[in-house]
């Protein structure tokens, strides 16, 4: 095999991969969305039959019917749920990010021994499995649960808490979850940074503080960029988090689409509420990397 039948190979390796997991999955998740809702297994009349000739499929995509998207225009629930994910995953990314930087900060400037045990720490907890990291925090933030003792120890509340079934207990659970996506991200990219810029700031006249939010940070922000996309994105589709730690009154479109999944059984409506969120997650991350190219090519020039 030659060289650059060798390049190929490695080019057409993941492209392979994302049409077998991702863009197959999701052509069958958006042509269900355009199905109506039938009492029968599948519980849905498929709209597209495999065996139907290149004609047929032409006329049915022309009588294409767009009941199930408009639907979800007109009842509120599925735009209070999306705008419920949203707020939940924005503050929880936030969260992971406060919490997360000054992490990744203080294991990439600790002796160099000591790193590889400061990252192993960090990925600790998915040798556990999630499901039950997740059902521990159940003992730990209910009313009888070891937080509420312990502050009740410490004299700080004469009451327990409600903490568990509350979006207090989700924004816990999602930023201990996924707290490490944000840290090693952040460590991989302060680690690399050269020190001898901040020494060099500081020999011009920056203070500490000055140097890190003129050098530092700056720097971080590739990490920063990666770590908030792999904490947002999962958490604005939980379904775990919200459902074991939330309250009712906790809306996510998680739950909202396993209640029409297995509970209502409208796989039609399910699957456009589905590709709506795909859309909502894949259009942002497509412009930025856009203005991201241009950024480079401007750079370049």
């Amino acid at each position: 095999m030659g060289a650059a039948a060798r390049r190929w190979l490695l080019i057409a390796i993941p492209y392979l991969w994302l049409l077998i997991f991702f863009l197959v999955p999701f052509f069958l998740v958006f042509k269900i969305s355009f199905s109506q809702t039938n009492i029968a297994i599948p519980p849905y009349l498929p709209v597209f039959e495999w065996t139907d000739g290149f004609a047929v499929w032409m006329e049915k995509l022309r009588q294409l019917s767009l009941d199930n998207y408009l639907w979800l225009t007109e009842d509120p629930l599925y735009l209070n749920a999306y705008l419920s994910s949203l707020k939940i995953a924005f503050v929880s990314t936030v969260l992971a990010l406060a919490i997360g930087y000054p992490l990744a900060y203080g294991m990439a400037r600790a002796p160099a021994h000591w790193r590889p045990l400061l990252v192993m720490l960090v990925i600790l907890p998915f040798w556990t499995s999630f499901l039950i990291r997740v059902y521990a925090w159940i003992g730990i933030l209910r009313r009888e649960g070891l937080l509420n003792q312990f502050l009740q120890w410490l004299g700080v509340i004469d009451q327990p808490l409600t903490i568990i079934n509350t979006d207090i207990a989700v924004y816990i659970g999602i930023v201990y979850s996924y707290l490490p996506f944000m840290v090693l991200p952040l460590y991989a990219a302060l680690e690399r940074m050269d020190e001898s810029l901040i020494e060099a700031a500081q020999d011009l006249g920056c203070t500490r503080l000055a140097a890190f939010w003129k050098i530092t940070f700056p720097l971080s922000l590739p990490g920063i960029v990666a770590g908030c996309m792999l904490v947002f994105i999962p958490a604005v589709g939980e379904f775990v988090i919200p459902d074991l730690l939330g309250g009712s009154d906790t809306l996510m479109i998680g739950r909202t689409l396993w209640v029409e999944f297995f509970s209502n059984r409208d796989w039609p409506v399910a699957s456009a509420v589905a590709t709506l969120l795909l859309l909502i997650l894949v259009v942002p991350i497509v412009i930025f990397q856009y203005y991201q190219a241009r950024t480079r090519e401007a750079d370049t020039r």
